[in-house]
């Protein structure tokens, strides 16, 4: 029985790591501090659905860690930081809260296991394509309803240049960079996963961020949706599972992959453009979706698609879910808490 500690973990993809190991029978400390819709929900399913003896929740700030959150950290045996800014448009408004919580908060974060007086656990770090930027030199191709590379058939590898494009991209660009630097200087274990679109349960998305859980919640609920350019933008997802099971991977070899980066996406057999997502909600569901267009988003890259050979060969992982089972699964889950998001949104 290992003691998990889970940064963010009433977020998305924090409460899904949480239900994941609780249900393997260890103990889950949860620090966040509650700000994004939807997280007393997750808290609540969490309490209802797991182990709830084993599940401990640290109301605290990355900005402004409490003694509870210090404690935690003291006596983790590995901490998974999913908390940040996770919009684009957000950082471009608010540069500063952006740069704090992410690029400041992740200092915070690291400082904290170096200067524990006891356990320095390992960190695993959630980073973001963005990190590449818009990747402007790389040559793309327009079809019917979808961008392509022209030369990139496998996708984006990790060592891809570094090109942080909008506030956000600097401040998890910065984070990222840290999370690595803290291995080698301090020998700190620390695993960088540079993710792609992640999607899935207890995902309470927004136009900004999660766009396939917006888009299969405002179908269901027939809310209107805008699309920032032109609906061809493509993205290899992963669906929530795979992820954590890249993660326990990570966990399990931590010895060998400390101070590690890897790209970790649904890779070139899960991609999908925002109209092929829309065309296959509105075959499934049987809806006409309200669409609006409006301009691109600064740093929003025409195709995004990971290279993840690395995690294949150093971890042993690959997805197991295709982007149109995740999709129905996603779909199922939303129809069946209609009432619940209807609250929300």
């Amino acid at each position: 029985m290992k003691t998990l500690l889970i940064i963010g973990g009433a977020g998305f993809t924090g409460t899904n790591f949480a239900d994941h190991y609780l249900k393997q029978g260890h103990k889950v400390v949860v620090v966040d501090n509650l700000s994004r819709k939807g997280c007393l929900e997750n808290i609540s399913y969490l309490q209802q659905h797991t182990n709830s003896a084993d599940l401990d929740i640290v109301i605290s700030d990355i900005l402004k860690p409490n003694t509870a959150f210090v404690a935690a950290i003291e006596q983790a045996d590995a901490v998974f930081h999913f908390a940040g800014q996770v919009a684009v448009t957000t950082s471009v408004a608010n540069p500063r809260e952006d740069f704090e919580i992410n690029a400041l908060g992740t200092f915070n974060v690291l400082e904290m296991i170096r200067n524990s007086k006891g356990n320095k656990p390992p960190l695993f770090f959630s980073s973001t394509n963005k990190v590449y930027g818009g990747m402007e030199d790389i040559k793309v191709v327009e079809q019917a309803d979808r961008y392509a590379y022209k030369d990139y058939p496998l996708g984006i590898a990790e060592d891809r240049l570094l090109d942080f494009h909008s506030p956000y991209g600097c401040s998890k660009g910065a984070a990222d960079q840290y999370v690595r630097d803290y291995a080698r200087v301090y020998g700190l274990k620390t695993v960088v996963f540079r993710q792609s679109c992640i999607y899935g349960y207890r995902q309470f998305g927004i136009e900004d961020q999660g766009w396939v859980a917006w888009f299969t919640i405002a179908a269901f609920l027939g809310k209107p949706i805008t699309i920032y350019g032109d609906g061809k933008q493509v993205r290899d997802v992963l669906f929530i599972s795979d992820l954590v099971n890249a993660y326990d991977l990570a966990l399990q070899n931590i010895d060998s992959i400390s101070g590690d980066i890897f790209n970790i996406g649904g890779g070139p057999a899960n991609t999908i453009s925002l109209l092929n997502l829309i065309d296959f909600l509105s075959t499934e569901l049987q809806i006409t979706f309200d669409i609006s267009y409006d301009d691109w988003r600064t740093g929003d890259q025409p195709v995004y698609i990971s290279d993840i050979r690395k995690a294949g060969h150093r971890l042993g992982w690959t997805p197991k879910t295709s982007w149109n089972e995740g999709v129905r699964k996603l779909a199922h889950w939303v129809e069946s808490n209609k009432a619940m998001l209807a609250k929300i949104f």
